[in-house]
């Protein structure tokens, strides 16, 4: 763990105020659930809490699915990580956090489909863009984005169409379904 510095105090009602760097960094928005863990050192953790992770085996099924009958790339994220990876190398893309722009287009809570005449595609994580965004649908659960379901690529010149989009719009409906059961 890393120290940060920062002292804070409980308030009567047993309230403790995350930093807004430590949110800034932790990409902490006001409403975000947070799990709570304790340790026997008697250490108090607090973890974002991502209900599509609790889907991570399912999501990986899926993804390999959809790899297999279309030969794209497909990552099931949630709003910052991607959960599950099929199609590209699983140590590129596995457990990493998924870049600002591809935040954006989830928080968009709408469809994206990369056309090559619109421009430049977005990177699916930060640090690397040799994959991008081909098709994009997120992940709705009671009217909240959890995450979302890609089709990448990783050529530039690669198309994507109408058949890309409906396979991560049906992927995500699916998902949103199975969160709420």
């Amino acid at each position: 763990m890393k120290a940060t510095g920062i002292v804070r105090r409980i308030d009567d009602l047993g309230r403790v105020v995350i930093p807004k760097e430590i949110r800034r960094t932790m990409r902490i928005r006001e409403g975000d659930p947070l799990e709570i863990f304790t340790t026997k050192d008697g250490e108090v953790i607090f973890k974002k809490y991502s209900p599509i992770g609790e889907l991570s085996d399912f999501a990986a099924q899926y993804a390999e699915s959809i790899y297999k009958s279309s030969g794209k790339i497909c990552i099931i994220t949630d709003k910052d990580n991607i959960i599950a990876t099929a199609g590209a190398p699983k140590k590129e893309l596995s457990d990493r956090r998924i870049g600002i722009d591809a935040e954006g287009l989830i928080d968009n809570k709408a469809n994206y489909l990369y056309k090559k005449e619109n421009g430049e595609p977005v990177s699916i994580i930060d640090d690397n863009d040799k994959y991008f965004i081909g098709a994009l649908s997120p992940i709705i659960t009671e009217g909240d984005c959890i995450g979302c379901v890609m089709i990448a690529g990783d050529d530039k010149t690669a198309s994507f169409g109408e058949v890309e989009m409906k396979l991560a719009e049906t992927a995500a409906l699916f998902l949103g379904r199975q969160m709420e059961n």
